[in-house]
């Protein structure tokens, strides 16, 4: 969802504020008044802008890496539970605390479930945040044939809806079949295209059947069954590559809706 380092961002611009501010307050502050004779000394603007700084910086990299972070979701691939233009929130510590920038975990809290929503650094380019849907635990097998998820050799069942109308960025998705899936417990509407062949051109991992999830990785698709790039595609999430799970929408902002681009109802709704 995001090309943009921000977590090293935010390291190094608490590493660059804090030690300037530290430098100053321990070495150059009592310098500066003892040449001054104990006169008031006005600090160096340099100095004043990263004590100012640095206690807010140091706050967002806290709450981002260990509590909560917002992405944007800027695809179809999650509707109708997710549509273009949500703005989300995502739970940093449901899957384990991890330091920023290394990802290394060093507090483990919990695992993923059948049917949570995840956030993870995309296997191919690990620079890049994906949004799916965790269909298949490790040791789990995955099957998905007539537009329809076997877990474990049986089918995982669907209660049709009707056909669904899509709005704004998401017009394109009108007349698709939606449906009720229960995964886990957890159910969720899901969108498929009768026409569209299960895997879209190109996937190749359950081309030739179902596939078993390898220890420490995750099966995962998009709600949007016929327009997801997800693991029938390019394989399995590593446990490592987990970011956190959504949880939250806090603002929807489409640019492509009739009217105003704000979808007020959208607006603190929970993600199933």
């Amino acid at each position: 969802m995001t090309n943009f380092d921000f977590p090293a961002f935010l390291v190094l611009a608490s590493v660059v504020t804090g030690a300037i501010w530290l430098l100053d307050a321990r070495w150059l502050a009592p310098r500066r008044r003892a040449a001054a004779g104990g006169a008031p000394v006005k600090e160096p603007v340099v100095v004043e802008y990263a004590r100012a700084f640095f206690p807010v910086i140091f706050a967002v990299l806290i709450l981002r890496s260990f509590v909560v972070e917002p992405f944007r979701i800027p695809s179809n691939s999650m509707m109708p539970t997710l549509l273009t233009g949500d703005f989300i929130l995502v739970n940093k510590y449901a899957y384990g605390l991890r330091l920023p920038v290394l990802n290394a975990k060093f507090v483990d809290i919990g695992e993923p479930e059948r049917g949570d929503v995840v956030v993870f650094r995309f296997p191919l380019d690990p620079s890049t945040d994906y949004i799916k849907r965790v269909i298949g635990l490790p040791g789990d097998v995955i099957g998905y044939r007539g537009k329809t998820v076997y877990l474990n050799g049986e089918p995982v069942a669907q209660l049709p809806i009707g056909r669904y109308t899509g709005v704004g960025s998401g017009r394109e998705m009108t007349g698709a079949r939606e449906a009720l899936e229960s995964l886990g417990g957890v159910e969720h509407s899901i969108l498929t295209r009768s026409r569209a062949p299960d895997l879209p051109p190109g996937c190749r991992v359950l081309a030739f059947g179902s596939v078993k999830v390898p220890e420490g990785q995750y099966f995962v698709m998009g709600d949007n069954r016929d327009n997801s790039n997800d693991s029938r595609c390019w394989g399995f999430v590593p446990e490592e590559n987990l970011v956190g799970k959504a949880f939250g929408i806090w603002m929807h902002w489409d640019g492509a809706r009739d009217g105003l681009p704000i979808a007020w109802s959208r607006l603190g709704d929970g993600i199933d």
